[in-house]
């Protein structure tokens, strides 16, 4: 069971997250609170895995509070303010529900909760090192855009490729519907980890990790998307292949 606990100033809000937890087998409520402070005091005394947080709170919003915790459980923030969704993922947040939300979309962050916990949970040999993530590391796997009038989280390991169309980019992912934002390709590039992601093109970022093959100058994703490699940033994909082929180019 993960023990959880909800934190919301408005009671409407603490009785929806109330029922829906109820409606979920391996969540355990610990407690309702009704501020940060009290929460705060809760977490001195009550081992907790997973917070649902409010964000816009009196005395102590719900970023500011999440800092404060030195030993921080699994975090879902939950709020009608789709400006503090950056905020929420800078402190690492696992998802942002915006208000008002459903029981659908609660059931899908529990779960992602779920699997985080299980992945927390997991037992180590004591002759290992326990291998953690920087916060660098996983805010580099997320990325928040506005589509659809919201803010969505995505994974950035989900992303096959990404096309400029005039002002707007659209992003191809793996077993979903792509997405459109309004957004240029050079602020996209420089928040991307180059690691994983590089632009062959003037209108196209890749992932280089989703390439299925390469020829005539295009990449080539599963067997029917071909994404063109522009003259001035041959040299730069040329170099990547270099070191990863088996051979000589």
């Amino acid at each position: 069971m993960i023990r959880c606990i909800t934190i919301d100033d408005e009671p409407l809000a603490l009785i929806q997250l109330t029922g829906y937890i109820q409606k979920v087998p391996f969540l355990e409520l610990v407690k309702a609170c009704n501020s940060a402070l009290e929460a705060l005091d809760l977490l001195a005394r009550e081992p907790v895995d997973l917070i649902f947080a409010d964000i816009n709170m009196p005395d102590l919003n719900g970023v500011d509070f999440v800092k404060s915790l030195v030993n921080r459980p699994i975090v879902i923030f939950t709020t009608a303010y789709t400006e503090y969704a950056i905020e929420g993922f800078r402190v690492n947040a696992l998802d942002y529900l915006l208000k008002p939300f459903g029981y659908n979309e609660f059931l899908t962050a529990a779960n992602k909760a779920l699997h985080q916990y299980e992945l927390q949970s997991k037992v180590q040999l004591p002759s290992t090192p326990s291998v953690q993530e920087t916060p660098a590391e996983k805010e580099s796997l997320n990325l928040f855009i506005k589509a659809d009038y919201k803010m969505i989280r995505l994974d950035m390991n989900k992303i096959i490729y990404m096309e400029s169309q005039n002002e707007y980019i659209r992003i191809f992912l793996e077993e979903q519907k792509p997405i459109m934002t309004l957004l240029s390709m050079k602020k996209l590039e420089e928040r991307l980890p180059a690691s994983l992601f590089m632009r062959v093109h003037r209108s196209y970022i890749v992932n280089l990790e989703k390439i299925t093959a390469v020829a005539n100058n295009r990449i080539i994703y599963g067997k029917d998307t071909y994404i063109p490699i522009g003259n001035q940033y041959k040299d730069k994909f040329n170099e990547y292949l270099e070191k990863h082929y088996l051979g000589k180019l």
